[in-house]
């Protein structure tokens, strides 16, 4: 099982490069050159919801990205830092409306909307430690990474 973490201060100007990083990596995974551009604008919202969310609660902790090539799934995590509910929850994303915060704003609410309608399997945790995106696509290709 080969992991990329990326690590990016929550600026706006840093989600392209975590957009061009998850991009190339899962081709390198082996996941469909058609759907790459669904990998990149999924990672794309969910970096900008998690800089968004930190920008906005007055956290300076850098946004957390982890990309995971398995044996037949390459997965990608987007965490946040900004504490959700107590005891969390975990739920798959059908409407993505159980996983959402009642306070959560519009923007919020779209951005998830745009992941779900992007990426078949998808999951929102959020706890006190903070909230993750975990979107996973199949693997069909061979991995060239060593």
């Amino acid at each position: 099982m080969a992991t990329v973490e990326l690590r990016f201060s929550a600026q706006p100007e840093h989600v392209r490069t975590a957009r061009l990083v998850a991009a190339a990596v899962a081709r390198r995974a082996g996941v469909e050159e058609a759907v790459l551009d669904e990998v990149r604008l999924a990672v794309g919202e969910a970096c900008s919801r998690a800089v968004g969310l930190h920008r906005s609660n007055g956290l300076t902790a850098p946004v957390r990205v982890v990309l995971t090539e398995e044996e037949k799934l390459f997965s990608i995590e987007v965490g946040d830092e900004v504490p959700g509910p107590a005891g969390g929850s975990s739920e798959p994303v059908p409407g993505m409306d159980a996983a959402l915060d009642p306070d959560a704003d519009g923007e919020d609410e779209m951005g998830l909307a745009v992941i779900s309608g992007l990426v078949d399997d998808v999951s929102v945790t959020s706890g006190e430690s903070g909230g993750t995106i975990r979107m996973r696509w199949p693997v069909t290709g061979v991995s060239d990474l060593p």
